[in-house]
């Protein structure tokens, strides 16, 4: 199997896999999605909210507000289900405090967390909104949960792979320049000096067949090469894409123990 990255930065990965299967390739792409470790708001004990906003609508905000979440900023904590506390403590959990008097939008940055290292990805998601002499104040509890157990703590925005794309041509039929102005993503060229169709940034093509459906020729194929993927993760902040992949290579390995040790017993 080869692994070659066509693209990264902070938020985002696509790479290319080759010579792999499809079910192996889904196992990254579920794994990476529901069961990658990520912290987010879990419980919101609320004082004081003279908001127009309703308590539940402001939990919910708090719960979906993407927290710092890589191997150092969470190493060494526990899950909360594997902690030993009755409700929370500071081996499972990290708690943000609240407390704001309008007029103004509250922002997420306003949030102060009892661990500099865990703290909203982004400062200015907003909130709440405050007239004067409202108040706010609440303390949020932070828990380290999975995907499979609520979208909070998804640690993908975007997770998903597709085949790569094949495109060949029949050499025993004439030549449909007009494919080119069909494809909705550029990806053909005519070049009429060569008396050929060129194939260009073919790694975009969406596999539509548009031109296959507009080629009464039978000059255009589309079809995808087996083994061959485009992966793509993109991620919310909270975690680096090639720390989500990491650790869902991991996972996927534990899950392959596991099932080896008990098929020997």
């Amino acid at each position: 199997m080869e692994i070659e990255v066509k693209s990264k930065d902070e938020n985002e990965i696509v790479f290319i896999i080759r010579d792999a299967e499809v079910p192996f390739i889904n196992a990254i792409r579920r794994i990476a999605m529901m069961e990658v470790p990520k912290i987010a708001i879990e419980d919101v004990n609320i004082v004081q909210n003279d908001s127009a906003m309703f308590n539940e609508v402001l939990a919910h905000r708090l719960g979906l507000t993407p927290l710092i979440s890589n191997l150092d900023a969470i190493d060494g904590m526990e899950m909360a289900d594997e902690c030993d506390c009755e409700d929370y403590c500071p081996k499972c959990s990290v708690s943000f405090t609240l407390n704001k008097t309008g007029p103004g939008v509250i922002y997420s940055k306003d949030l102060v967390s009892t661990d500099s290292t865990i703290k909203p990805v982004y400062d200015t998601i907003p909130l709440l909104k405050l007239k004067e002499n409202q108040n706010v104040e609440l303390e949020a509890v932070a828990k380290i949960g999975l995907g499979k157990e609520h979208a909070k703590w998804m640690p993908t925005t975007v997770c998903a792979y597709k085949q790569y794309p094949k495109i060949t041509f029949n050499e025993d039929s004439e030549v449909n320049y007009d494919l080119a102005d069909v494809c909705p993503r550029n990806i053909l060229k005519s070049d009429k000096r060569s008396k050929v169709l060129k194939v260009q940034n073919i790694e975009n093509c969406s596999m539509c067949k548009a031109c296959v459906r507009a080629d009464e020729n039978n000059y255009i194929d589309i079809s995808f090469e087996p083994e061959n993927f485009i992966f793509k993760i993109e991620t919310d902040g909270s975690i680096p894409p090639e720390e989500v992949l990491s650790k869902a290579c991991d996972v996927l390995n534990e899950k392959t123990d596991k099932f080896i040790t008990f098929s020997k017993n």
